[in-house]
């Protein structure tokens, strides 16, 4: 589906929408629709079932405001900063990277200095894509939120966090005394965060609050294995090394070659591709993106960025950074708290790789994936543990006791489904709804329900039906939802 007919069927069906839309809304703010919200309930269950668990994680829930000493610590107040760059005529503001990269068509590292990015605008030319205006110097914009907490307090003494990571790393010490895991040990959160973006864009692309899927992995760097090793050491993993196309690697031979740094970060890049699998994309769509230093977050030994082909070009919707020991000794230092370990004999600070996802992303490309048409009719061909209902109940007309059996269909299974109940209109102009938003499966009672107490169920992808008794409905929905 193109950006413009994404647009329009969002609109359309309120997956989402800008927050206080009513009033004049701020840019970069989104509210999501009970469907959009429902799909999003599903990703997250998914990464709960495909990486959390599956790598016996565990998850915790941390505070949106933190303190300001948390952020000398991680060092965000010092380099969580966007170059920009203004326009001397209209005053527009750009993000400098960004608008060079839309004009040169080439990736630009937005470490940059700032003395570079002004030659690559000399050099080329770039002026403000509005009104033609010379644009000014370029300068780094700090992007965090700052709040002042308390009735007297005049100063900003906290933010809203600009990622979720921060909370695990300050709870990581009261997590493993406590939780008796040994390392490695990954500690997992789903919540939001706030960034003064410069030029929200692009709906979902481009966001002031994001959701993000965090995943932190504490190990010791003398010691970085995992458990669960052998059950994906032959996986393919589609790795474009710096400077190179993308080819296609098995984490084993990318242990043993040197191309990652240890094993734990290949077996968990190897689940993070498998994850995009299960949401429905072709692995020739997918690839990890080697990040050179001067692209890396200053606290990065290694990262590789997930990346998918898009209507709007590659997008990243993973960070998947090797930080070192860089969070914890620096969290130690700045509170003064021993956030080292001791495991057989050995003291230590353990080193971190993390995992993050942007969730408002990954929903924007499941969608955009999942829109197609068919006999000239929108489908959303989202799999069916990804829909935003499992299913719809549908009584073929409103009379002769067939709406009341339909109803009593529905009420037993919204104790188990995310299922919804429709008498309105045509049951051809109900089909066509619901498979445009992506509900996998067509419940129809009909006349024959009356005498045989059975139902038809429509797969939405392949329109065929096939009856099954009132008495076997569970079994067979489940069954069909996740097979």
């Amino acid at each position: 589906m193109e950006y413009d007919e994404m647009q329009n069927f969002i609109e359309r069906r309120g997956i989402f929408f800008p927050s206080a839309e009513i009033h004049k809304p701020l840019a970069g703010f989104w509210d999501f629709g009970p469907y959009g919200a429902n799909i999003r309930r599903k990703i997250i269950e998914l990464w709960r079932k495909e990486i959390v668990r599956r790598t016996d994680g565990m998850e915790i829930e941390g505070c949106v405001i933190m303190p300001k000493q948390t952020f000398i610590a991680s060092g965000h107040l010092k380099s969580f900063v966007d170059p920009i760059v203004q326009c001397t005529k209209c005053h527009k503001i750009y993000r400098a990277d960004k608008l060079i990269e839309d004009v040169l068509k080439m990736h630009i590292p937005e470490a940059l200095p700032e003395k570079r990015f002004d030659e690559i605008i000399k050099e080329n030319n770039i002026r403000c894509p509005s009104c033609k205006g010379t644009l000014a110097n370029v300068k780094k914009f700090n992007m965090m939120i700052g709040v002042s907490i308390g009735p007297l307090q005049k100063e900003t003494n906290a933010y809203l966090r600009p990622e979720t990571c921060q909370s695990i790393f300050t709870s990581f010490m009261k997590i493993y005394k406590t939780n008796r895991k040994p390392l490695p040990l990954a500690i997992a959160q789903v919540g939001r965060s706030f960034r003064n973006e410069i030029s929200p864009r692009q709906m979902l692309v481009r966001l002031r609050e994001i959701t993000q899927l965090e995943l932190e992995v504490f190990f010791n760097p003398k010691n970085a294995r995992v458990k669960w090793y052998r059950d994906v050491k032959d996986y393919k993993l589609r790795l474009q090394l710096k400077g190179k196309e993308v080819e296609e690697i098995s984490v084993d031979k990318a242990i043993n070659d040197g191309i990652v740094s240890n094993e734990l970060v290949a077996c968990y890049l190897a689940i993070v591709q498998q994850f995009f699998e299960k949401c429905g994309f072709s692995v020739e769509d997918m690839r990890f993106r080697e990040l050179d230093k001067d692209e890396r977050a200053f606290y990065a030994l290694e990262t590789w960025d997930f990346e998918l082909k898009t209507n709007v070009g590659w997008l990243e919707l993973v960070a998947c950074n090797y930080r070192g020991d860089y969070d914890l000794s620096s969290h130690s230092k700045v509170s003064g708290q021993d956030l080292s370990i001791i495991e057989n004999n050995e003291k230590f600070i353990p080193h971190v790789f993390e995992v993050s996802m942007g969730l408002d992303r990954i929903f924007y490309c499941v969608i955009e994936r999942a829109a197609c048409t068919r006999n000239g009719k929108p489908v959303l061909k989202l799999p069916p543990y990804l829909a935003p209902l499992d299913a719809v109940i549908l009584p073929l007309v409103r009379k002769d006791g067939i709406d009341e059996l339909a109803f009593r269909v529905y009420e037993n299974l919204k104790k188990h489904f995310d299922v919804k109940y429709d008498e309105k209109d045509s049951i051809g102009k109900r089909y066509l709804l619901y498979d445009e938003i992506g509900v996998p499966f067509a419940i129809t009672i009909d006349y024959d329900s009356l005498k045989n107490m059975d139902v038809t169920i429509r797969d939405r992808d392949t329109t065929k039906q096939r009856r099954v008794k009132i008495s076997k409905l569970r079994e067979e929905l489940e069954k069909a939802i996740h097979q």
